[in-house]
């Protein structure tokens, strides 16, 4: 009996994948995303997301290897229409969104405030759907408490967030408000705010981080806004010893965030 599978671009199915790859909106009205790659469908579900739907795609020869999940075979040609990049191990998984407000990152398990001295990154206005994944990557790698994204211009199950962030969306704490909101949100519960920019800043590694600190990201191309400067505890900036005098933001995070964890080790 001949295996069941898609072999149609124009199934409905195939069509609401592509939809949702491409349109923020569709993923904001249906509380749903997709997710590429074996490993980061594994992430996904290991941090505790519901998967709704499986597509597998058919191998030359037969089916590749099996897993606990029920699957759908589509061919070669439908799984390339689906597959928002190249090299994903040929599955593509429907997800559910969780709540990304403020008040999740006071509920378990992400209640980062139990941590005597939390750190946490904020980015204002990230543009790029990439950098916003590079900087979640190196904030899962550097054990960040949370990430807060402050008036986003990118939503946070875009493809290439979740690309580039090696599936860290899933269990960095990660939310999205105003900076009105996360600056009362900081200021209330004594975390320092360091914003790094190049005006009236002390060299990054002059400034402790030991304690509970926030640090804050603006974009490359304005900086952070008036909001910040004015909220903040201190401005640091990392040196620019070329003739260049900025570095891409995903960079500029890690540096940043590394510091961090280098006091704290050395506090330890």
């Amino acid at each position: 009996m001949e295996e069941n599978i898609i072999t149609s671009v124009q199934n409905a199915r195939v069509k609401h994948v592509v939809a949702l790859q491409q349109k923020s909106s569709l993923r904001r009205e249906e509380g749903r995303f997709v997710v590429e790659g074996q490993r980061e469908i594994k992430h996904c579900i290991d941090c505790g997301y519901e998967i709704v739907e499986v597509f597998s795609r058919k191998e030359e020869g037969g089916r590749r290897k099996e897993n606990r999940l029920s699957e759908t075979l589509v061919s070669p040609a439908v799984y390339e229409k689906m597959a928002y990049r190249g090299s994903t191990e040929g599955m593509i998984a429907i997800a559910k969104s969780k709540e990304h407000s403020l008040s999740s990152l006071l509920l378990p398990p992400s209640s980062f405030l139990e941590k005597k001295n939390p750190l946490i990154v904020v980015l204002e206005s990230v543009e790029k759907p990439g950098n916003l994944g590079a900087i979640l990557r190196s904030a899962e790698a550097a054990g960040v408490d949370a990430v807060i994204v402050c008036d986003p211009l990118t939503d946070l199950y875009n493809p290439n967030v979740i690309r580039a962030s090696i599936g860290g969306i899933f269990s960095v704490p990660t939310v999205a408000c105003s900076s009105q909101e996360c600056i009362a949100f900081l200021k209330e519960r004594g975390i320092r705010i360091l914003t790094a920019q190049l005006q009236d800043s002390y060299e990054y590694y002059d400034y402790d981080m030991t304690g509970s600190t926030a640090i804050v990201m603006g974009t490359e191309s304005t900086g952070l806004t008036d909001i910040w400067r004015q909220a903040a505890d201190a401005h640091i900036r990392i040196p620019m010893l070329g003739r260049l005098d900025s570095l891409n933001v995903s960079v500029s995070a890690a540096i940043l965030m590394y510091e961090a964890v280098r006091q704290r080790k050395v506090k330890r």
